[in-house]
């Protein structure tokens, strides 16, 4: 059993910064990467950013220069630091891994419960 478990949400001003944390436990055998989604009300879920194991990193265009994705290799973390906050990035932010929980068996992907971000004007 896989879990992800984010923190570090929460309301800030416009201009402002977060750092959101995601943590990953249970029966992990090798993660291909970790990354961050988000939500908005009425919206699509999208991706954010993404990071690889060689710490190869992959950013949506309208948070680059603006967030950094980290990771944790040995204690299976990955961060985001988010700068320059708009009201846009208003959303619920999702953690993913895509992993394997054993040896033999093959990647899947794992959601975290998600925290809120709310930036005001």
């Amino acid at each position: 059993q896989v879990q992800l478990v984010e923190s570090g949400g929460g309301l800030v001003q416009a201009g402002g910064s977060l750092r959101l944390s995601c943590a990953a436990s249970g029966s992990i055998f090798s993660i291909q990467f970790m990354g961050w989604y988000r939500q908005a009300p009425g919206k699509q879920r999208e991706l954010v950013a993404t990071i690889a194991g060689g710490s190869i990193a992959n950013y949506a265009d309208s948070v680059k220069g603006r967030f950094t994705i980290s990771r944790d290799n040995t204690e299976n973390k990955v961060y985001l630091q988010m700068y320059s906050l708009k009201p846009g990035d208003t959303a619920v932010y999702y953690c993913y891994a895509l992993l394997k929980t054993g040896s033999g068996s093959y990647y899947q992907g794992y959601w975290g419960q998600g925290t809120q971000v709310a930036v005001s004007s």
